[in-house]
């Protein structure tokens, strides 16, 4: 385990009562901490792990929220005028639920709610190990009912309302209008299909306008997983909601990621340098160089990496292209909050959950940024009635853009959410990617042996 994953799991153990105050101050020294951390540690272990300060909201996130949203701040600062709250950065890493499992198995939780989760990831693996209660009985009059209804189904499970979404994200594809203008193209049309996706990039390469005609995520819901969606949004085992990685379709765009290959960075397969692995990805480095033209991922990753470039504006953005005869899906999904069922003061996150969501200081400086030290982030509100009002009094700080992304809801598709949660995508990246290093010479072939590695993991989860 590196000194980081266990300066965290260390911190997990502190904060939520499980290992007492001599092992605590021995695994401490091993790390080499600071003495006044040490001793901060220490004085936690002396804390109930049950949240239970009642009467304080005790909320944590997933550590990229308040980094991007840094109005979070303002708000916690208001609620906790009207309640005491507290607000932490949750020890998880790469997805990572170990903390939340584990208090919930001893039937306490240090806090009363988790903002950081997504659907498709974590919610019936929650659900089934009992961390999470539903929202239902705590939500304001006619809250679901404003949430767009792709969304408000994605955070459901069994009839009931597990996920209260905060933050949209679509995947998209954008491009940088400098190199492809160089290239003789349109810098203003966004290709159609993914034969003309590929042929522009192929002709910014040849032009020399910049290094690298595209690129993308190598994680499966940022990459496969879509481009699926654009050829067809029937690629779901309904008794399990497991993907199906060796259907047609998945096979079909594992070889368009495949002809992709020659045209992007050569690191494009190597893991994030953060957040095991998940985070800062080489193909966000590549883009926020300047050196690539064309790029799909999620509409925050195209403007914050924009940001970067000496003239941010030459970023344009545009549905996903897809085959001629292809559905033309992509993925959307939101990043929410889960009522972790050992807390306290629900009716309060409630509360609290329902002003961060609708606060517009938050979604402004996420379409608007603060250039330079802050750029925009693009992740967008979920309800209907907000973006009714954007309609009727469109604020100054708008763009088209955003419409055009939470239009973009229409033709999107929440990815299924299983048991395996993140294990899912994690057991079958390293078959496709063998097919995209040359490794494998069949793509179907590749994605066969994922599909049975994924069933494997299914049928050993129980």
């Amino acid at each position: 385990m590196s000194r980081e994953l266990a300066t965290r799991a260390l911190f997990a153990d502190a904060l939520t009562g499980r290992i007492d105050r001599r092992t605590l101050l021995a695994r401490a020294a091993a790390l080499g901490l600071s003495v006044p951390v040490i001793a901060a540690l220490a004085n936690e272990t002396a804390r109930p792990a049950l949240a239970g300060n009642e009467g304080t909201l005790e909320i944590t996130y997933y550590n990229w929220i308040p980094d991007l949203h840094p109005g979070i701040e303002q708000v916690n600062a208001e609620f906790n005028e009207t309640f005491p709250t507290k607000a932490d950065i949750a020890p998880t890493q790469g997805f990572s639920t170990d903390v939340f499992l584990s208090e919930a198995a001893d039937k306490k939780s240090t806090w009363d709610m988790y903002i950081g989760v997504t659907p498709f990831l974590e919610m019936i693996q929650f659900v089934n190990s009992d961390v999470i209660e539903p929202w239902d009985e705590y939500l304001p009059d006619g809250l679901l009912d404003t949430i767009f209804k792709p969304i408000r189904e994605e955070g459901t499970y069994d009839g009931k309302f597990y996920v209260w979404p905060f933050l949209l994200d679509v995947i998209v594809q954008g491009w940088n209008s400098d190199p492809v203008q160089k290239a003789g193209l349109d810098p203003e049309a966004a290709p159609k299909t993914w034969d003309e996706y590929l042929a522009n990039a192929q002709k910014v390469v040849d032009s020399g306008a910049v290094p690298f005609g595209c690129t993308f995520d190598a994680h499966a819901w940022r990459s496969l997983i879509p481009i699926t969606h654009s050829i067809s949004l029937d690629v779901y085992e309904p008794e399990t909601g497991l993907f199906l990685w060796d259907s047609d379709p998945a096979v079909e765009a594992l070889e368009i990621m495949k002809r992709m290959m020659p045209l992007a960075n050569p690191d494009v397969l190597n893991p994030g340098a953060t957040d095991g692995g998940v985070n800062q990805t080489p193909d966000e480095q590549a883009f926020a160089s300047g050196q690539v033209a064309y790029y799909v991922k999620y509409q925050n990753a195209h403007l914050r990496f924009a940001s970067t470039w000496q003239d941010p504006s030459l970023l344009r953005l545009a549905a996903m292209p897809k085959t001629e005869d292809g559905a033309g899906g992509t993925v959307f999904w939101t990043t929410g909050s889960v009522l972790l069922k050992y807390g306290e003061d629900k009716e309060q996150a409630a509360q609290y959950l329902e002003k961060l969501t609708h606060d517009q200081r938050i979604w402004q400086h996420s379409v608007q940024g603060n250039l330079p030290e802050e750029p925009a982030v693009g992740q967008l509100p979920v309800y209907t009635t907000i973006w009714d009002e954007y309609e009727k009094n469109r604020p100054d700080w708008m763009t088209d853009w955003a419409f055009a992304i939470k239009d973009g809801l229409g033709a999107a598709q929440a990815i299924q959410p299983t048991k395996l949660a993140a294990a899912q995508f994690n057991v079958a990246q390293p078959f496709y990617n063998a097919y995209l290093s040359g490794e494998e010479s069949d793509a179907k072939a590749a994605l066969k042996k994922a599909m049975d590695a994924v069933r494997a993991e299914f049928e050993k989860a129980g």
